[in-house]
């Protein structure tokens, strides 16, 4: 006869953590338009992505949160309708609630806010983060619900402390699922190792070049994925040139590894990308684009890169980047980053604001001179 406290036992740890595969399955229901539940200190709010912000939703929110549904933005977003005052998520109560003013509030540029403004609290500012997460534009549709209400409502549930430590426990859980020899136009040793884990469980990809040896510090090249730039050749940014010129040097070198990683768009998504990309064409800079739609400077986060590193035996890394915050959580993460290399690509009248913006708004370090040479060059 079964024992019924195996049994549950065994459940529960097919299902492991309950509390992050819950967040799990609140992004994908956020990405698929329906809403979710979140759960603050005994407070249950309702929560939908604004960018599926229909009527019939709107209304249904609005029913269901007896008439208290509000739009919560990002202080980034806020900044842009003209309202600098907000340091954290704030929350907008629309009268009455508007599909065409959500979607303005939201995105739109040159929008002014009107409306009055309310400060956010911690299960407001969590339905951010999971919009962030779920590659979602950052902005939340939101309404209280009784706990006598949550009981009809067959929503997925998450708490707030689960989705702050969603992200952290991801590069924790990393895995290596698979890996073989890859051979490349730069470099014919070459192998690829695929891991699973980081925010959202996406796949995660190194790429080996050469014989690196553990034992001495290995040239390292973090590369976010930027489909434009990489596979078709974007004249908008550099991102190609330094991937394949990083390859090659490692190559010529006797070895590296280049981690290519899942975080399009500054960690925004490809769809948010192209948003900005918009945006970027009609005048704005890479920067200015993503704040005018609600982002941060930088969504990325590294932690799980460096977990990619020690699980592939590295721990010392010559780091090929022009960027000081992937060299500052290298070290934060344990890693002994020995020497930093700059990596440039081609410029050229569409990518020189580009470059400018990184080097003025991040600090990257980029070459002023190179730049200076095309500063009277317009570009998007």
């Amino acid at each position: 006869m079964t024992n019924p406290g195996s049994a549950a036992a065994d459940i529960m740890g097919l299902f492991g953590d309950v509390s992050q595969t819950a967040v799990e399955r609140a992004l994908s229901e956020l990405r698929a338009g329906r809403p979710v539940v979140i759960e603050s200190a005994g407070r249950f709010l309702m929560a939908a992505a604004a960018e599926h912000a229909s009527a019939d939703l709107i209304a249904a929110l609005d029913r269901i949160g007896g008439g208290q549904a509000m739009l919560v933005l990002t202080p980034a977003r806020l900044r842009a309708l003209g309202h600098a005052d907000a340091s954290a998520p704030c929350a907008i109560a629309l009268r009455p609630l508007d599909s065409d003013r959500v979607s303005a509030l939201v995105s739109r540029r040159g929008e002014v806010l009107h409306e009055e403004v309310r400060p956010g609290d911690v299960a407001m500012a969590t339905a951010i983060d999971l919009a962030k997460l779920a590659l979602l534009l950052p902005a939340m549709l939101v309404a209280p619900l009784s706990a006598e209400s949550l009981e009809m409502i067959p929503s997925v549930t998450v708490r707030a402390p689960a989705v702050e430590a969603f992200a952290q426990n991801r590069a924790e859980t990393l895995t290596l699922v698979s890996r073989a020899p890859v051979p490349l136009l730069a470099a014919r040793a070459a192998e690829f190792v695929v891991f699973r884990g980081g925010e959202g469980m996406r796949d995660q990809i190194a790429v080996v070049v050469g014989n690196p040896d553990p034992d001495k510090p290995v040239m390292v090249r973090l590369h976010s994925a930027c489909l434009t730039g990489d596979l078709f050749g974007s004249l908008r940014c550099d991102c190609g040139d330094q991937l394949r010129g990083t390859v090659a040097t490692m190559a010529k070198a006797g070895g590296g590894v280049l981690l290519y990683l899942d975080q399009e768009g500054r960690g925004n998504g490809i769809a948010n990308k192209i948003r900005a990309y918009k945006l970027q064409h009609e005048g704005l800079d890479t920067y200015e684009a993503d704040e005018t739609l609600g982002f941060d400077l930088d969504g990325r986060r590294f932690e799980f890169a460096a977990e990619m590193l020690r699980l592939l035996g590295f721990s010392q890394v010559v780091l090929m980047t022009n960027n000081p915050e992937k060299a500052e959580t290298m070290r934060r993460s344990g890693l002994t980053v020995v020497d930093l290399q700059n990596v440039y690509g081609r410029r050229g009248a569409d990518n020189v604001r580009y470059l400018a913006a990184k080097r003025e708004r991040a600090g990257h370090f980029i070459d002023v001179e190179a730049l200076e040479e095309h500063g009277s060059a317009a570009c998007g």
